[in-house]
């Protein structure tokens, strides 16, 4: 017992150092930014996903125009333009001095590289259906261009405001998805994927000279983490917080400034169109009516939202309130549905994407629709299954979903998008309002638009999703609610003096020479313990493993349903952008042609390139192999001793109080759960006490001590539930041991019952011990992918989780094969500690 406490005190004496190795306060000009989702690659010009633009947009790229927060056009790049009487053609004036990051000057020709790329055969942007309307690009002179249309477009600079159309540079272009060149404020300095990307200030800015020295983008979507976070300053701005749940909570905090504001997202109950009861208009308008907007907002956003009657964002000035047009009346919907010829109802399945307003705002739809007697099946799916079967095949009946494009009111004119809405009167008026230029004009066909999609009840309007910014109370200058949601990080600043996060890392000596010097010791053990012949034997089972696992795992990963290309350009990509992107990605060659260029690839070191970030597979995996294998072997360095101590403690007096208390507290760490540990962990250590930060990993080339301070609790949350499984087969493997002869005849020669069960009991119990250690480490290397979401930590369980749900099959095929090798090297490694712990083992040999 003395020795498990004596662990116990070791382990809170480590704890208590932490409270005082908090480092001076980082200077103000560093700006810490959370994000719910990480880019998959950073040129926005290539793909629709939003984060691309939340990390590039008017910080490293910039284009032509942007809008103000009325939604009009304003310059940018552009100094101005003008447009011909027709429409067909608009001339822009360039702004003098401004060159990219590598010193090539802005000009005509950037501007007609840019948009001309943007719309050649084999694009992959995705707008290049709506920029298609350009017909040529022509350098009038350096500062001057003209751009000539197919087809009238009085709105044109307010595309050109888009992320999708920022200016690029032929010299650079090819490689922005990995090492982007804009004419921003901010350069690109770093990318740790899965945790954290860097901008450092553009010191040859054309414009107002930023006033922070770097941005640092974190990826944070666990709302735990989230909320720990920002009470614990580890981020200075969250700039989409993901649990409107506790932003009560925040307010009440003093250091923090909570802003609201409706986004461009638009969430919709999606019908079906080619479904025959969605596709009367009756009907429709029925489950229009039994939809109560306000207790779907309460509910669902706990308030936070803005109800909508069509599909058009309520900040616009062009908006018009038609909330009134479909209340809730239950009796009015069972009266509409008798006329339809369902008295007694349908049945009708809701799919349900994975964001939690899509969750949360599905169940309590499908209870209002019950309430008018339609029968409503929740199917949840993942968003690669959501894009191929809802949005791709259009197998679906009703969807809830937030369509988050500025003026995405253009998707009513195409009949052959997913909810198959065929208006012909929408189509006219957005004819029309291309060709239109005139302020008053517009304005009236826009609310004509808005009342038509109504009238017809295309979709169950439900609410504009909010955005909630949650900040550090002394950052100004960092939110513009223009219908881009930019955060104009040119300008933002901080209007204290210093003092930032109260935890921050300190630097210190050392790096990754532990792992080299372990690795030498266990070859050395190895070579000892072994023959030769064992070794090629077991490393024989070892290869054949892998070759079946190999196959197995290409097999199951190739025929998933899903659609990468689709989901890496998003719901509002062209089919010309997605089969670009498919033949680039090789997903039209043959299964067997692509298994045998995998394995070709691997038996040459190469892993292949990642769907999603575009880079080497194994420039991904050894980030976070850094994390991982030293995160499971801290938590082992802390679960065997308590394990081992706990069980030795219980055994020196078997069913005795002592005995049965171990075994109690064994049995509540097999059932308390690791992620909620690690809550527990967060909220006590970091978010009241203040000893570590929240979340994060410094990278091991901040120093080793930095890095070990980072995994100390994510390596406790994961140590106390194997500690307790160490402690059951511990427990165990000694009680069987005690009742052999041995024992029996120690005691009789008078052995001191200590003696007895340090020097013969737990030797001999210790390839028990040592079989289940090995049976854990896989589980500790990318099993921990839930305490890795609570403390924001980008290692090999997060890249899984990643990887799956976008798609990204060579990393998964790749990490997958990891694990396999992981489990096997484990269980060599067992076998080998077994051979060391028994001797009658190395004598079989």
């Amino acid at each position: 017992m003395r020795a498990a406490f004596r662990l116990w005190r070791w382990l809170a004496l480590l704890l208590l150092l932490l409270a005082g190795l908090s480092a001076p306060a980082a200077a103000r000009d560093r700006l810490v930014v959370a994000l719910q989702l990480e880019p998959p690659t950073l040129d926005p010009t290539a793909g629709a996903a939003a984060a691309i633009k939340e990390v590039t947009y008017r910080t490293i790229f910039e284009g032509l125009t942007t809008l103000d927060a009325t939604g009009a056009a304003v310059p940018l790049l552009a100094t101005g333009w003008t447009m011909a009487p027709d429409a067909k053609s608009y001339l822009f004036h360039l702004r003098p001095g401004v060159r990219f990051h590598d010193g090539t000057p802005f000009d005509a020709d950037v501007v007609r590289f840019s948009l001309l790329r943007a719309i050649r055969p084999g694009s992959t942007n995705a707008e290049a259906a709506q920029l298609g309307e350009i017909a040529g690009v022509d350098a009038i002179d350096p500062l001057t261009v003209r751009i000539r249309l197919s087809t009238a477009d009085a709105a044109l600079p307010v595309l050109l405001a888009w992320g999708d159309c920022v200016m690029v540079a032929a010299r650079s272009a090819a490689g922005n998805a990995t090492d982007p060149i804009g004419t921003g404020p901010f350069r690109y300095g770093d990318w740790r994927r899965g945790d954290r990307l860097t901008l450092v200030r553009n010191d040859h800015y054309w414009g107002a000279a930023p006033a922070l020295a770097s941005v640092e983008f974190r990826f944070i979507a666990d709302p735990a983490a989230a909320y720990a976070a920002v009470k614990t300053h580890a981020v200075d701005l969250f700039t989409d917080y993901p649990a409107p749940e506790n932003v009560a909570q925040l307010r009440a905090d003093p250091t923090l400034r909570i802003t609201t504001a409706p986004s461009q997202g638009e969430v919709i109950l999606a019908l079906n169109h080619r479904v025959a009861p969605l596709a009367d208009l009756r009907v429709r308008r029925a489950i229009s009516y039994a939809l109560d907007r306000r207790a779907i907002i309460d509910g669902a956003m706990f308030g936070y939202g803005i109800p909508i009657g069509s599909h058009f964002p309520p900040q616009s000035p062009d908006h018009v309130d038609l909330t009134g047009r479909y209340p809730h009346d239950v009796a009015r919907a069972r009266a509409l549905l008798a006329a339809a010829g369902y008295p007694r109802g349908f049945a009708i399945t809701l799919k349900l994407p994975p964001p939690a307003y899509a969750r949360r705002s599905g169940e309590i739809v499908a209870a209002e629709l019950r309430a008018i007697g339609l029968s409503v099946t929740i199917v949840p799916v993942e968003w690669a299954q959501w894009l191929a079967d809802v949005y791709g095949r259009h197998q679906f009946e009703a969807t809830i979903v937030s369509h988050a494009e500025p003026d995405d009111y253009v998707i009513y004119g195409r009949p052959d998008y997913y909810f198959g809405y065929d208006g012909k009167a929408v189509r006219g008026l957005l004819a029309r309002l291309k060709a239109t230029a005139d302020p008053r004009t517009r304005h009236d066909l826009l609310v004509a638009i808005q009342r038509r999609i109504a009238e017809d009840a295309v979709n169950g309007f439900l609410f504009q999703y909010p955005h909630i910014g949650v900040a550090d109370a002394h950052l100004q200058n960092a939110w513009a609610n223009t219908p881009l949601q930019e955060v104009d990080y040119g300008r933002a600043r901080f209007d204290d003096a210093g003092g930032a996060s109260p935890i921050t890392a300190a630097r210190g000596v050392g790096g990754m020479w532990l792992p080299l010097l372990l690795g030498a010791i266990a070859l050395a053990l190895v070579v000892r313990a072994t023959g030769p012949g064992w070794v090629l034997r077991r490393l024989g089972v070892l290869a054949l493993t892998l070759a079946g696992a190999s196959l197995f795992i290409f097999a199951l990963v190739q025929v998933a349903p899903g659609d990468p290309a689709q989901f890496m350009m998003g719901i509002e990509a062209s089919p010309q952008a997605v089969a670009s992107l498919r033949a680039e990605l090789g997903l039209t060659g043959a299964p067997l042609h692509r298994y045998l260029g995998w394995i070709g690839g691997l038996l040459r070191g190469d892993l292949g390139t990642s769907y999603t970030y575009r880079v080497p597979v194994a420039a991904l995996l050894g980030p976070r192999l850094a994390l991982s294998l030293p995160l499971a072997g801290l938590a082992m360095l802390l679960a065997i001793p308590l394990g081992v101590g706990t069980a030795l403690a219980g055994a020196r007096r078997p069913g005795r109080m002592l005995d049965r208390a171990t075994g109690g507290l064994t049995r509540l760490g097999l059932a308390v759960p690791g992620f909620w540990l690690a809550i527990l962990l967060v909220l006590l250590f970091a978010v009241r006490l203040h000893w570590v930060a929240a979340g994060g990993f410094p990278g091991w080339g901040e120093g080793a001590w930095p890095a070990v301070r980072a995994l100390l609790l994510p390596a406790l949350a994961l140590a106390v539930p194997q500690a307790a499984v160490i402690a059951r087969v511990a427990r165990g493997a000694l009680a069987e041991e005690l009742a052999r002869d041995y024992v029996r005849t120690a005691r009789a020669k008078g052995l001191a019952p200590r003696t007895i069960l340090w020097r013969h009991a737990l030797p001999n119990a210790a390839p028990a011990i040592v079989t289940i250690v090995g049976l854990q480490v896989p589980f500790l290397i990318a099993g921990s992918v839930i305490v890795e979401m609570v403390f924001a930590l980008p290692g090999l369980g997060q890249l899984v989780l990643q990887a799956i749900a976008g798609r990204d099959l060579v990393t998964v095929q790749a990490v997958a094969l990891l694990m396999v090798a992981a489990t096997v090297l484990a269980s060599f490694l067992a076998d080998v500690g077994q051979r060391l712990a028994d001797p009658r083992l190395r004598g079989r040999a």
